[in-house]
């Protein structure tokens, strides 16, 4: 059984999806394992992980409109603002969603559908740089 664990730092625009299949299928080519399974982790409460269709942009435009209408920002519902009021909703975004993906590895590749990539979704409407600690274990 072997391992490869390897870091991505994803520089995010502000609020919205950012394609990181690549970035990912990187590290598993790197990692040399022909079976196995990749786990992502992401290190943060305000963003999260996603895998969605990557062949239509409004799907994405759709999904961050859809979550907009269900977790307003500065809601009077939220007492945790510190960093204003964007800050509880992206931490209900994430809430939400996810923070960790696993995808199956075969042949050296994940195995995502046609259709399918993985995303990081920042819940913040200004700029962050996100880590996503990606493990690849297999043989």
């Amino acid at each position: 059984m072997k391992q490869h664990q390897e870091s991505l730092r994803i520089r995010t625009r502000g609020r919205g999806l950012v394609e990181i299949t690549d970035a990912v299928a990187a590290v598993v080519r790197a990692a040399g394992i022909r079976t196995g399974l990749a786990t992502l982790h992401l290190r943060h409460t305000s963003a999260s992980l996603l895998i969605q269709e990557n062949a239509d942009p409004d799907v994405r435009r759709d999904l961050e409109a859809w979550f907009s209408r269900l977790v307003v920002d500065g809601d009077r519902l939220f007492v945790h603002t510190m960093e204003g009021p964007d800050d509880m909703s992206a931490h209900v975004r994430t809430a939400l969603t996810a923070v960790n993906l696993s995808i199956p590895v075969c042949d050296g590749r994940m195995v995502l559908g046609s259709w399918q990539g993985i995303y990081l979704w920042e819940h913040r409407t200004h700029p962050h740089i996100r880590e996503i600690v990606v493990h690849v274990l297999g043989e």
